[in-house]
Protein backbone atom coordinates (compact mmCIF):
# COMPACT_ATOMS: atom_id res chain seq x y z
CA UNK A 1 0.00 0.00 0.00
CA UNK A 2 1.24 3.45 -0.83
CA UNK A 3 1.39 6.23 1.73
CA UNK A 4 -1.21 8.94 1.22
CA UNK A 5 -0.07 11.53 3.77
CA UNK A 6 0.09 15.19 2.80
CA UNK A 7 1.08 16.56 6.21
CA UNK A 8 -1.75 18.84 7.38
CA UNK A 9 -4.16 17.79 10.10
CA UNK A 10 -7.68 17.48 8.76
CA UNK A 11 -9.28 16.48 12.05
CA UNK A 12 -8.18 16.73 15.67
CA UNK A 13 -9.87 15.03 18.63
CA UNK A 14 -8.85 16.15 22.11
CA UNK A 15 -9.83 14.45 25.38
CA UNK A 16 -13.03 13.01 23.90
CA UNK A 17 -15.41 11.53 26.45
CA UNK A 18 -18.69 9.67 26.16
CA UNK A 19 -20.13 8.67 29.52
CA UNK A 20 -23.58 7.10 29.24
CA UNK A 21 -25.55 7.76 32.45
CA UNK A 22 -26.98 4.87 34.47
CA UNK A 23 -30.25 5.80 36.14
CA UNK A 24 -32.57 4.22 38.66
CA UNK A 25 -35.71 5.08 40.53
CA UNK A 26 -39.19 6.11 39.48
CA UNK A 27 -39.08 7.41 35.90
CA UNK A 28 -35.30 6.80 35.93
CA UNK A 29 -34.59 10.23 37.37
CA UNK A 30 -31.69 9.36 39.68
CA UNK A 31 -28.24 8.85 38.16
CA UNK A 32 -26.28 6.16 39.97
CA UNK A 33 -23.26 5.89 37.73
CA UNK A 34 -21.99 6.05 34.17
CA UNK A 35 -20.62 3.77 31.48
CA UNK A 36 -17.29 5.24 30.38
CA UNK A 37 -17.45 4.15 26.75
CA UNK A 38 -14.84 6.70 25.64
CA UNK A 39 -12.64 8.26 28.29
CA UNK A 40 -10.13 10.93 27.30
CA UNK A 41 -9.28 9.91 23.73
CA UNK A 42 -7.05 12.20 21.65
CA UNK A 43 -5.77 11.73 18.09
CA UNK A 44 -5.22 13.49 14.76
CA UNK A 45 -6.11 12.55 11.20
CA UNK A 46 -4.07 14.07 8.39
CA UNK A 47 -5.26 14.86 4.91
CA UNK A 48 -5.20 11.78 2.70
CA UNK A 49 -4.19 9.30 5.41
CA UNK A 50 -5.87 6.25 6.85
CA UNK A 51 -5.93 5.99 10.63
CA UNK A 52 -6.80 2.48 11.76
CA UNK A 53 -8.46 1.92 15.14
CA UNK A 54 -8.26 -1.55 16.71
CA UNK A 55 -9.20 -3.17 20.00
CA UNK A 56 -11.52 -5.73 21.56
CA UNK A 57 -15.29 -5.46 21.36
CA UNK A 58 -16.51 -2.87 23.84
CA UNK A 59 -13.30 -0.82 23.81
CA UNK A 60 -15.03 2.29 22.41
CA UNK A 61 -14.06 2.18 18.73
CA UNK A 62 -17.55 2.60 17.27
CA UNK A 63 -18.55 5.14 19.91
CA UNK A 64 -15.49 7.20 18.95
CA UNK A 65 -16.59 7.04 15.31
CA UNK A 66 -20.04 8.36 16.21
CA UNK A 67 -18.55 11.17 18.27
CA UNK A 68 -16.38 12.26 15.35
CA UNK A 69 -19.38 12.43 13.02
CA UNK A 70 -21.62 13.96 15.71
CA UNK A 71 -24.07 11.07 15.61
CA UNK A 72 -23.50 11.17 19.38
CA UNK A 73 -23.00 14.27 21.50
CA UNK A 74 -19.76 13.96 23.52
CA UNK A 75 -19.93 14.52 27.26
CA UNK A 76 -16.45 16.04 27.17
CA UNK A 77 -13.59 17.03 24.88
CA UNK A 78 -13.52 18.64 21.46
CA UNK A 79 -13.49 17.69 17.78
CA UNK A 80 -11.84 20.17 15.44
CA UNK A 81 -12.26 19.87 11.68
CA UNK A 82 -10.05 22.03 9.48
CA UNK A 83 -9.31 24.29 12.42
CA UNK A 84 -12.97 24.75 13.39
CA UNK A 85 -14.40 23.40 16.63
CA UNK A 86 -17.45 21.40 15.56
CA UNK A 87 -18.27 19.85 18.93
CA UNK A 88 -21.20 22.10 19.78
CA UNK A 89 -22.52 23.11 16.36
CA UNK A 90 -26.28 23.04 15.84
CA UNK A 91 -27.86 20.68 13.31
CA UNK A 92 -28.22 23.58 10.86
CA UNK A 93 -24.56 24.55 11.30
CA UNK A 94 -23.53 20.90 10.88
CA UNK A 95 -25.25 20.47 7.51
CA UNK A 96 -22.39 21.91 5.36
CA UNK A 97 -19.96 19.82 7.39
CA UNK A 98 -21.88 16.65 6.57
CA UNK A 99 -20.83 17.08 2.95
CA UNK A 100 -17.18 16.70 3.95
CA UNK A 101 -17.53 14.00 6.63
CA UNK A 102 -19.35 10.78 5.76
CA UNK A 103 -19.68 7.34 7.29
CA UNK A 104 -19.80 3.75 6.05
CA UNK A 105 -21.56 1.47 8.50
CA UNK A 106 -20.78 -2.08 9.54
CA UNK A 107 -23.96 -3.85 8.50
CA UNK A 108 -24.79 -3.50 4.80
CA UNK A 109 -28.19 -5.06 5.49
CA UNK A 110 -29.54 -2.66 8.11
CA UNK A 111 -27.84 0.54 6.90
CA UNK A 112 -29.99 0.71 3.74
CA UNK A 113 -33.70 1.49 3.67
CA UNK A 114 -35.31 -1.69 2.30
CA UNK A 115 -38.17 0.30 0.75
CA UNK A 116 -35.97 2.68 -1.23
CA UNK A 117 -34.52 1.83 -4.60
CA UNK A 118 -30.75 1.88 -4.91
CA UNK A 119 -31.03 5.00 -7.04
CA UNK A 120 -32.91 6.78 -4.26
CA UNK A 121 -30.45 5.61 -1.59
CA UNK A 122 -27.37 6.82 -3.46
CA UNK A 123 -29.08 9.98 -4.69
CA UNK A 124 -30.40 11.01 -1.28
CA UNK A 125 -27.33 13.14 -0.37
CA UNK A 126 -27.93 15.23 -3.51
CA UNK A 127 -31.54 15.82 -2.43
CA UNK A 128 -30.70 16.66 1.19
CA UNK A 129 -28.05 19.21 0.22
CA UNK A 130 -29.99 20.59 -2.75
CA UNK A 131 -27.16 19.89 -5.18
CA UNK A 132 -29.10 18.47 -8.12
CA UNK A 133 -32.89 18.90 -8.11
CA UNK A 134 -33.44 17.75 -11.67
CA UNK A 135 -34.42 14.06 -11.55
CA UNK A 136 -32.90 13.16 -14.91
CA UNK A 137 -29.54 14.79 -14.15
CA UNK A 138 -29.48 13.28 -10.68
CA UNK A 139 -30.07 9.84 -12.17
CA UNK A 140 -27.02 10.32 -14.40
CA UNK A 141 -24.88 11.26 -11.39
CA UNK A 142 -26.10 8.25 -9.42
CA UNK A 143 -25.46 5.84 -12.29
CA UNK A 144 -21.93 7.23 -12.63
CA UNK A 145 -21.39 6.55 -8.93
CA UNK A 146 -22.75 3.02 -9.32
CA UNK A 147 -20.34 2.36 -12.14
CA UNK A 148 -17.47 3.82 -10.11
CA UNK A 149 -18.03 1.35 -7.26
CA UNK A 150 -18.51 -1.64 -9.54
CA UNK A 151 -22.31 -1.85 -9.71
CA UNK A 152 -24.38 -2.19 -12.86
CA UNK A 153 -25.98 1.23 -13.57
CA UNK A 154 -28.97 -0.59 -15.10
CA UNK A 155 -29.87 -1.82 -11.60
CA UNK A 156 -30.79 1.75 -10.59
CA UNK A 157 -34.40 0.81 -9.75
CA UNK A 158 -33.69 -2.39 -7.82
CA UNK A 159 -34.29 -2.70 -4.09
CA UNK A 160 -31.50 -3.52 -1.60
CA UNK A 161 -32.71 -7.10 -0.97
CA UNK A 162 -31.95 -7.88 -4.62
CA UNK A 163 -28.23 -7.37 -4.02
CA UNK A 164 -25.62 -9.50 -2.25
CA UNK A 165 -23.87 -8.37 0.94
CA UNK A 166 -20.80 -7.15 -0.93
CA UNK A 167 -22.95 -5.26 -3.43
CA UNK A 168 -24.91 -3.63 -0.61
CA UNK A 169 -21.70 -2.41 0.96
CA UNK A 170 -20.71 -0.96 -2.42
CA UNK A 171 -24.02 0.90 -2.36
CA UNK A 172 -23.01 2.29 1.03
CA UNK A 173 -19.64 3.35 -0.39
CA UNK A 174 -21.33 5.07 -3.35
CA UNK A 175 -23.63 6.96 -0.99
CA UNK A 176 -20.67 8.02 1.17
CA UNK A 177 -18.59 9.39 -1.75
CA UNK A 178 -21.51 11.04 -3.58
CA UNK A 179 -20.69 14.54 -2.25
CA UNK A 180 -16.91 14.13 -2.64
CA UNK A 181 -16.10 14.29 1.10
CA UNK A 182 -12.65 14.82 2.59
CA UNK A 183 -13.06 12.31 5.44
CA UNK A 184 -14.93 9.00 5.64
CA UNK A 185 -15.34 7.08 8.88
CA UNK A 186 -15.46 3.36 8.10
CA UNK A 187 -16.99 1.51 11.05
CA UNK A 188 -15.99 -2.12 10.47
CA UNK A 189 -17.15 -1.94 6.83
CA UNK A 190 -16.02 -5.46 5.88
CA UNK A 191 -16.58 -7.50 9.05
CA UNK A 192 -19.98 -8.79 7.87
CA UNK A 193 -18.62 -9.91 4.47
CA UNK A 194 -16.93 -13.07 3.22
CA UNK A 195 -13.14 -12.93 3.06
CA UNK A 196 -12.99 -12.80 -0.75
CA UNK A 197 -15.55 -9.98 -0.80
CA UNK A 198 -13.64 -8.16 1.93
CA UNK A 199 -10.61 -7.89 -0.32
CA UNK A 200 -12.70 -6.44 -3.14
CA UNK A 201 -14.23 -3.76 -0.91
CA UNK A 202 -10.84 -2.88 0.62
CA UNK A 203 -9.32 -2.51 -2.85
CA UNK A 204 -12.26 -0.33 -3.88
CA UNK A 205 -11.73 1.95 -0.87
CA UNK A 206 -8.02 2.26 -1.67
CA UNK A 207 -8.72 3.10 -5.32
CA UNK A 208 -11.18 5.82 -4.32
CA UNK A 209 -8.71 7.20 -1.79
CA UNK A 210 -5.97 7.44 -4.40
CA UNK A 211 -8.30 9.15 -6.86
CA UNK A 212 -9.82 11.68 -4.44
CA UNK A 213 -7.13 12.08 -1.73
CA UNK A 214 -9.62 10.99 0.91
CA UNK A 215 -8.81 10.51 4.59
CA UNK A 216 -10.21 7.43 6.32
CA UNK A 217 -10.77 6.49 9.93
CA UNK A 218 -10.88 2.71 9.55
CA UNK A 219 -12.25 0.65 12.43
CA UNK A 220 -11.87 -3.12 12.33
CA UNK A 221 -11.32 -6.28 14.36
CA UNK A 222 -9.17 -7.93 11.70
CA UNK A 223 -5.62 -6.80 12.40
CA UNK A 224 -4.39 -8.02 9.02
CA UNK A 225 -6.92 -5.81 7.22
CA UNK A 226 -5.95 -2.83 9.36
CA UNK A 227 -2.27 -3.33 8.60
CA UNK A 228 -2.97 -3.51 4.87
CA UNK A 229 -5.03 -0.34 4.58
CA UNK A 230 -3.73 1.93 7.38
CA UNK A 231 -0.92 4.46 7.47
CA UNK A 232 -1.10 4.77 11.26
CA UNK A 233 -2.84 2.61 13.85
CA UNK A 234 -4.39 3.51 17.22
CA UNK A 235 -4.96 0.76 19.79
CA UNK A 236 -7.84 1.23 22.26
CA UNK A 237 -8.74 -0.63 25.44
CA UNK A 238 -11.70 0.11 27.71
CA UNK A 239 -12.29 3.57 26.28
CA UNK A 240 -8.65 4.69 26.38
CA UNK A 241 -5.76 4.91 23.91
CA UNK A 242 -2.97 2.44 24.66
CA UNK A 243 -0.63 3.00 21.72
CA UNK A 244 -0.39 4.97 18.47
CA UNK A 245 2.23 4.50 15.77
CA UNK A 246 2.70 4.09 12.05
CA UNK A 247 1.64 0.64 10.91
CA UNK A 248 5.13 -0.82 10.44
CA UNK A 249 6.36 0.34 13.85
CA UNK A 250 3.25 -0.90 15.60
CA UNK A 251 3.19 -4.34 13.98
CA UNK A 252 6.94 -4.93 14.07
CA UNK A 253 7.88 -3.13 17.29
CA UNK A 254 4.82 -3.00 19.60
CA UNK A 255 5.69 -1.49 23.00
CA UNK A 256 2.48 -1.80 25.02
CA UNK A 257 1.73 -5.21 26.58
CA UNK A 258 -1.83 -5.10 25.25
CA UNK A 259 -0.67 -4.36 21.71
CA UNK A 260 1.86 -7.17 21.97
CA UNK A 261 -0.88 -9.60 22.97
CA UNK A 262 -3.04 -8.49 20.02
CA UNK A 263 -0.18 -8.82 17.55
CA UNK A 264 0.78 -12.27 18.81
CA UNK A 265 -2.71 -13.45 17.82
CA UNK A 266 -2.34 -12.37 14.17
CA UNK A 267 -2.12 -15.46 11.92
CA UNK A 268 0.99 -15.62 9.76
CA UNK A 269 1.61 -17.93 6.74
CA UNK A 270 4.79 -19.49 8.12
CA UNK A 271 4.98 -18.99 11.90
CA UNK A 272 8.37 -19.43 13.49
CA UNK A 273 8.69 -22.22 16.03
CA UNK A 274 9.91 -19.71 18.61
CA UNK A 275 7.00 -17.36 17.95
CA UNK A 276 5.52 -16.46 21.30
CA UNK A 277 1.76 -16.43 21.82
CA UNK A 278 0.82 -13.97 24.54
CA UNK A 279 -2.39 -14.96 26.31
CA UNK A 280 -4.50 -12.50 28.27
CA UNK A 281 -6.27 -13.96 31.29
CA UNK A 282 -9.48 -12.72 32.82
CA UNK A 283 -12.38 -10.84 31.30
CA UNK A 284 -12.60 -7.31 29.99
CA UNK A 285 -13.54 -5.13 33.00
CA UNK A 286 -16.81 -3.26 32.98
CA UNK A 287 -16.64 0.29 31.59
CA UNK A 288 -19.11 1.13 34.35
CA UNK A 289 -16.41 0.45 36.95
CA UNK A 290 -12.99 0.53 35.25
CA UNK A 291 -9.86 -0.39 37.23
CA UNK A 292 -7.95 2.38 38.98
CA UNK A 293 -4.67 3.56 37.53
CA UNK A 294 -3.99 1.76 34.25
CA UNK A 295 -7.22 0.22 32.96
CA UNK A 296 -5.28 -2.72 31.48
CA UNK A 297 -3.53 -3.68 34.72
CA UNK A 298 -6.01 -6.43 35.71
CA UNK A 299 -4.94 -8.47 32.66
CA UNK A 300 -1.36 -7.27 32.26
CA UNK A 301 1.54 -9.66 33.00
CA UNK A 302 3.79 -6.69 33.92
CA UNK A 303 1.42 -4.92 36.33
CA UNK A 304 2.78 -3.60 39.65
CA UNK A 305 1.40 -1.55 42.54
CA UNK A 306 2.32 1.58 40.61
CA UNK A 307 -0.04 0.54 37.80
CA UNK A 308 -2.93 0.39 40.27
CA UNK A 309 -2.14 3.73 41.87
CA UNK A 310 -1.12 5.87 38.90
CA UNK A 311 -2.57 6.21 35.41
CA UNK A 312 0.27 6.13 32.86
CA UNK A 313 0.89 9.20 30.75
CA UNK A 314 1.07 9.00 26.97
CA UNK A 315 4.75 9.25 26.09
CA UNK A 316 6.33 9.57 22.63
CA UNK A 317 9.14 7.01 22.86
CA UNK A 318 10.07 7.21 19.17
CA UNK A 319 9.05 9.80 16.56
CA UNK A 320 5.30 9.30 16.10
CA UNK A 321 5.21 6.27 18.42
CA UNK A 322 3.12 7.07 21.51
CA UNK A 323 2.61 4.61 24.37
CA UNK A 324 0.54 4.83 27.58
CA UNK A 325 2.45 2.41 29.84
CA UNK A 326 4.71 2.63 32.89
CA UNK A 327 6.91 -0.18 31.60
CA UNK A 328 6.99 0.02 27.77
CA UNK A 329 9.29 -2.46 26.10
CA UNK A 330 9.88 -3.47 22.51
CA UNK A 331 8.88 -7.08 22.04
CA UNK A 332 8.87 -8.61 18.57
CA UNK A 333 5.92 -11.01 18.40
CA UNK A 334 5.17 -11.31 14.67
Amino acid sequence: MTTHLTGDNLLEARDLEMHFPLKKGILLQRQVGAVRAVDGVSFDVREGETLGIVGESGCGKSTTARLITRLLEPTGGTVTYRGRDVTHLTRRELLPLRREMQMIFQDPYSSLNPRQTVGSVIGEPFVIHGIEKNDAKRKVLVQELMEQVGLNPEHYNRLPHQFSGGQRQRIGVARAIALKPKLIVCDEPVSALDVSIQAQVINLLEDIQNEQNLAYIFIAHDLSVVRHISDRVMVMYLGKVMEVADRNSLYERPMHPYTQALMSAVPVPEPRRDRERILLYGDLPSPQNPPSGCVFRTRCPLATERCAAEEPLKVELEPGHIVACHYPKVRAVV
